[in-house]
């Protein structure tokens, strides 16, 4: 706690720079979002984040990326960004190793670039802004020790190779590694379509005895909505369900005993808050930009901004679902 405390301190003198300083921004400066799957409602609440900072700023925000899961397609997104010279770049990376190069390159040409939601940790990226997914990964491992009673069979659905995933993966076998009676029967790879593991959760269901699956666990959004209506369908309710995020159709399932619970990210903050730093930045850049922030004692930034998570259940959906209702319309 000590360490991140000393991180926030760090740029708190950046952000009251702003305040104080005699500059201001230019309607010709011009920021990027890029990542995957950008139609998701979790993006489309991460779009509004960015959106709403630029209105503040009065700069412009483009979106850019793929409407699927596509890593060769973000990268060409990021090579155009980069093309186009912009004064900042935010983004989510779904392939570290194919991505890290084009980032190195952006940082090279003097163009800010900041990861959030997926990092890419050996990359000379200024800083990463998201969730601790590991701890995230570790909250939803408990979850799912206290409602099995520590013993049963579990099926993982994710996406390997994509870093912020397979941190929450660890965190649960963190917490797994001390409760010998869960078993991980597979880690399915979606490959970025919940279809995929609407079919698996069927294969999955048609197990019996002591190759049940007793608990299922969604280490990205868009999957335990599949696993909720293929229970739904079947009319089964002795299993567990353990979703990502908190997009209004997981709350609903929630609210209706579907799934058991979520962990809610905050997409919002992760990007109205980099869009701000990437508008700081701007304004007043580090010299030179090219260190390795990473590896400098006397870095101006944090390695890491923990946005924070929660965990939602039926006893505090409400409020979650409430906040769904009251958001803005997202960009068309």
């Amino acid at each position: 706690m000590r360490k991140r405390a000393v991180g926030f301190l760090l740029v708190l003198p950046l952000a009251l720079g702003s305040l104080t300083g005699c500059q201001e921004h230019s309607h010709s400066e011009t920021y990027y979002l890029i990542s995957n799957n950008i139609s998701l409602p979790y993006w489309q609440t991460a779009i509004e984040g960015f959106d709403n900072a630029a209105h503040q700023y009065d700069v412009q925000g483009v979106v850019a990326g793929p409407n699927t899961f596509d890593p060769q397609a973000e990268l060409q997104a990021l090579e155009k960004a980069v093309q186009a010279k912009p004064s900042g770049i935010l983004i989510s990376v779904a392939d570290a190793e194919l991505l890290q190069p084009e980032i190195n390159k952006a940082i090279d040409a003097g163009i800010p670039v900041m990861t959030f939601d997926s990092d890419a940790p050996f990359s000379r990226r200024l800083f990463f802004i998201g969730t601790n997914n590991r701890k995230a990964g570790r909250l939803g491992g408990q979850r799912v020790v206290d409602r099995l009673g520590g013993k049963g069979n579990v099926v993982f659905f994710t996406m390997p190779d994509q870093p912020n995933l397979e941190d929450r993966l660890n965190g649960y076998e963190d917490v797994f590694a001390s409760h010998p009676g869960i078993k991980t029967a597979d880690i399915f790879n979606i490959k970025g379509n919940a279809g995929n593991a609407f079919d698996a959760t069927q294969k999955y269901l048609a197990l019996t005895g002591p190759n049940k699956i007793d608990a299922f666990i969604c280490l990205e959004a868009s999957s335990g909505k599949a696993v909720a209506e293929v229970l739904r369908r079947d009319n089964i309710t002795d299993r567990l369900v353990v979703a990502m995020d908190v997009d209004p159709g997981t709350l609903q399932d929630i609210k209706d005993g579907v799934i058991d619970s979520t962990i809610a990210q905050k997409p919002y903050t992760m990007a109205f808050f980099g869009l701000k730093m990437l508008g700081l930045i701007h304004l007043y850049p580090p010299k030179p930009i090219l260190t390795n922030y990473a590896v400098n004692t006397f870095s101006p930034y944090p390695a890491f901004v923990d946005t924070g998570t929660a965990l939602v259940g039926k006893d505090n959906v409400d409020i979650y679902l409430q906040q769904a209702a009251q958001a803005k319309p997202k960009r068309k």
